[in-house]
């Protein structure tokens, strides 16, 4: 059984994966301060800045993969990425990056696609760029990019953001922000039908249609009550019309029944726990 390495393992997106590639990999994780749902040797506590307990992760584990979905200090974790491709050159491993659509937030005039050049103003997309661009330097198509948009999850911290806005009885969505979403589940199923395929290069997982920010938020919050919710309208400044931040996709080789649109993200995200 090969076995796959999730650094980060105790988030949103880490959780997710565990869950869903049990029994398909032997699953390795670590985590920063609470333990994962894995057997006692399969996990590692770890923070950004243990640059030589990485290492002797790597040199124990051997991953054949590798998924990156760590936070921390931007500083600490270019260079702990920097190591980690340069630890994974001497071996077989593939590193599958977590990436973000604020590589982009530099140009709002269109939806951007795995063609399109990052252009990122703030500094979390141009870091996440610097990362990007570190990982595919040493490992070339050992390194694959995930870019993703904002992401749901039944226990997320944005949907209990919103449901706690509900409970306030207002929230503020932005009225000029067309976007795309997607849940922690579905990240899993697509990262977990890459990893397998052995898929390479850059991809742009979502919901495959746009929606206005502030169309998406009432869409959930009338499926959440009946409670009357008053929205403070906002808009994104500085952009004339409409500011496109939404991921488009130009591949083909993830299949239909690993994406969704907005109404079904919705669905999904107000259905019965799982």
């Amino acid at each position: 059984m090969r076995k796959l390495l999730i650094l980060g393992a105790s988030g949103l997106v880490g959780r997710a994966l565990v869950g869903e590639c049990k029994g398909s990999f032997e699953i390795f994780g670590t985590y920063s301060t609470s333990p994962i749902d894995l057997p006692e040797n399969n996990q590692f506590q770890l923070n950004v800045s243990e640059l030589e307990q990485m290492k002797n992760i790597i040199r124990k584990v051997k991953p054949d993969a590798v998924v990156s979905c760590l936070r921390g200090d931007f500083d600490q974790q270019l260079l702990f990425h920097k190591e980690l491709a340069l630890e994974l050159r001497e071996t077989n491993g593939v590193c599958y990056y977590v990436s973000t659509a604020n590589v982009f937030d530099g140009d709002y005039t269109k939806h951007h696609s795995e063609e399109d050049q990052p252009n990122a103003e703030s500094l979390y997309g141009n870091f996440k760029i610097s990362c990007e661009h570190e990982l595919k330097q040493i490992l070339n198509e050992r390194a694959v990019i995930i870019r993703i948009p904002q992401i749901w999850g039944k226990q997320s911290p944005r949907l209990k953001g919103i449901k706690s806005a509900i409970e306030e009885g207002q929230l503020e969505v932005y009225d000029n922000l067309a976007c795309n979403h997607l849940s922690d589940t579905l990240l899993a199923k697509q990262l977990k039908y890459i990893i397998e395929n052995k898929l390479e290069g850059i991809f742009h997982p979502g919901t495959v249609d746009m929606m206005i920010h502030q169309q998406f938020i009432e869409k959930l919050v009338k499926k959440l009550t009946n409670k009357k919710v008053e929205l403070n309208l906002k808009s994104i400044p500085n952009v004339p019309g409409i500011c496109h931040f939404g991921l488009t996709s130009v591949r083909h080789d993830i299949p239909e029944n690993l994406q969704l649109t907005n109404q079904e993200l919705i669905d999904y995200l107000i259905g019965p726990s799982e």
